[in-house]
């Protein structure tokens, strides 16, 4: 018996260029659609005729890209969702994720995009609701102070020792879902991502779970159109130099930074429920 299913096309790259203007606007994206339905007969019988081919959900990515009006990589999620069920009645459900690479302006018409860093969407589909989520993946950070990890716990295996100054690096990932799908969101992704990062550095951290809950609850309190985010911290070691060899003492100047193994860190924080009423 054929259980939940899906499939779809991932890793369409896709770049746009406005020139409604003299300063133009690049849009950097990879996009993934992935579809839900009635594909029972693909699955059993090798009936092919109720599949959307793939190839045609990468064209029309890029049809629709030329047809869309829109800046915001969520709009743009949104179209393409209500695309592929208003164009498919045996589709029950349709996903579409975007990354999008950012590009610096150098002039009019000349950019740079050296930053790992990539904003993120994703909407979520069905006959009855749509899901949108904003969010940002691979964002660089790191402290050299604030940052302590101590009194965990300890046992025969044990031998990391405790310390109230080390140095805190990481590869943030957030997602955050809006309460509304309507709404101005290319201020909002940056006002989110400003108290994100501002938090990780103000913050007095016991832990990267200490720091992640408090980014997630500071996100929460200041932007209310926001109903949860969910982040993601691998913790990227950095681990002191032993100079003791050469005569020398590492007073927490000296690190090698490891990429393996590494600790990763994962949370969702949502808001506390509504307790009014029956």
């Amino acid at each position: 018996m054929l259980g939940r299913n899906s499939y779809g096309k991932s890793g369409i790259r896709l770049v746009r260029v406005d020139r409604a203007s003299a300063d133009h606007a690049v849009s950097d994206l990879t996009v993934a659609v992935r579809l839900e339905g009635d594909f029972e007969a693909a699955h059993v019988a090798g009936d092919n005729s109720g599949l959307v081919a793939t190839d045609t959900m990468k064209n029309t990515v890029y049809a629709r890209a030329k047809e869309f009006s829109g800046r915001e990589i969520e709009d743009f999620a949104v179209a393409l969702t209500d695309h592929f069920l208003r164009e498919n009645a045996h589709v029950s459900g349709a996903e579409v994720s975007i990354e999008e690479r950012i590009w610096g302006r150098l002039g009019a018409s000349a950019f740079e995009g050296s930053s790992q860093e990539r904003r993120t969407a994703r909407a979520v589909r069905s006959r009855e609701t749509v899901v949108l989520n904003s969010g940002l993946k691979g964002a660089l950070i790191l402290k050299s102070a604030q940052s302590g990890f101590s009194g965990f716990a300890r046992d025969r295996y044990t031998t990391l020792r405790e310390t109230g100054d080390r140095l805190l690096a990481t590869s943030l990932t957030a997602e955050w879902t809006h309460a509304s799908v309507a709404r101005t969101r290319s201020d909002a992704w940056e006002a989110v991502r400003r108290t994100l990062l501002e938090t990780f550095a103000a913050h007095d951290s016991a832990s990267v779970q200490h720091t992640l809950y408090s980014m997630g609850e500071a996100a929460l309190g200041a932007h209310p159109g926001i109903t949860e985010i969910r982040l993601t911290m691998p913790n990227r070691h950095h681990l002191l130099v032993d100079l003791a060899p050469f005569g020398l003492t590492n007073e927490n100047e000296i690190f090698v930074a490891t990429e393996e193994p590494y600790g990763l860190i994962e949370a969702t924080v949502t808001r506390e429920p509504d307790r009014k009423g029956g």
